[in-house]
């Protein structure tokens, strides 16, 4: 996809949430409205796309398991290179004035404060950060997971005890936009465009 420059500062808009709560789903349909109210275009990066069955290989070769993506083993070796690679694809696209809509969980980036931070990401001092995070209940979220049958949630699932202690809420801070995907409201998701895109 070859995207044209954005004449302003750029934007790094991420979609980010724990499993199950709608990321990918709400991402895609933001895009267009996201596009229709800037008039720029956006390079579109989904984690599940991008790693997806990279991952799969790489655990089946040293778990047998491909669909692993919450064990310890999983965490440990390979999650915070998956990380490191979407931020440094992101990275690089604004850097040449491309905007990024980034789409994972990155709660433990968030956790940190670093995804509010142009420096630490080495990213453009005046890039217009803005997070959606989206809220959906634990008990909900399980029920999704389980109805969406990904294998990519089975470790969660059978070990969903372990999995829910890392559900842990973000920080408050201004560039974090809530959003509660339990019933979906057309007004509030318009709502939620408009605030990613306050810096106008």
């Amino acid at each position: 996809m070859v995207c044209k420059l954005t004449p302003t500062a750029p934007r790094l808009i991420l979609f980010a949430g724990h499993a199950g709560t709608g990321k990918s789903t709400l991402a895609k349909k933001a895009l267009p409205l996201i596009i229709e109210r800037t008039g720029e275009d956006f390079f579109f990066l989904d984690k599940d796309t991008v790693y997806g069955a990279y991952s799969a290989h790489v655990m089946e070769l040293t778990t047998q398991n491909p669909n692993d993506r919450d064990s310890p083993y999983y965490l440990k070796n390979l999650r915070d290179w998956e990380y490191r690679g979407l931020i440094d694809t992101a990275r690089e696209n604004l850097l040449l004035g491309v905007n990024v809509i980034l789409v994972g969980p990155f709660s433990k980036e968030i956790q940190s404060g670093r995804m509010f931070d142009p420096e630490a990401l080495g990213i453009p001092p005046q890039t217009n950060i803005s997070i959606a995070w989206i809220d959906l209940a634990e008990g909900e979220a399980r029920l999704r997971m389980q109805k969406r049958n990904d294998p990519r949630d089975e470790w969660k699932l059978k070990h969903w005890d372990e999995y829910a202690k890392r559900r842990i809420d973000p920080p408050n801070h201004p560039s974090i936009k809530h959003f509660d995907n339990l019933n979906f409201n057309e007004f509030g998701f318009e709502t939620l465009i408009d605030a990613l895109l306050q810096h106008e």
